[in-house]
């Protein structure tokens, strides 16, 4: 899939339910739910992921682990369309999100409840950036 097919993948999914742990459209999505469909369904992270319980390097492994299995490499520079984007909300809490832009970006939204399409919040900074491996905008 090439970047833009990813970001309007994300896209299709803005409206769904906020679900924890959610892998299913139709009953809902967390963040890492909305990657893995926009990516077409492939992921390889256990369903019951606990990323605040994991230490750095184990949860470094787990985040690896899932960006391999959807062949994404490290990236660096402003956010292109069907990235994904690590953010730090707050102490000790990751967010993941599709970028369908340099400024926004498709991710679920628990206070919401539901997947959203919207800025990149200035007060969650940047913790990792995966693109496409073989996505020619690279």
């Amino acid at each position: 899939m090439t970047g833009d097919e990813i970001a309007a993948a994300a896209k299709g999914l803005v409206g769904v339910p906020f679900r924890l742990h959610g892998r299913d459209r139709r009953i809902g999505l967390d963040c890492l739910g909305v990657v893995a469909l926009a990516h077409g369904g492939a992921m390889e992270v256990p369903a019951t992921y606990r990323l605040r319980a994991l230490e750095g390097g184990e949860r470094d492994s787990l985040v690896a682990a899932a960006a391999r299995s959807m062949g994404l490499a490290p990236a660096d520079g402003p956010a292109v369309p069907g990235d994904v984007l690590m953010l730090r909300p707050g102490a000790c809490q990751l967010h993941f999100a599709v970028a369908v832009d340099r400024r926004r970006i498709v991710h679920a939204h628990a206070g919401l409840g539901r997947v959203v399409l919207g800025p990149i919040p200035e007060d969650w900074p940047l913790a990792g950036l995966w693109r496409q491996a073989c996505d020619p905008t690279t």
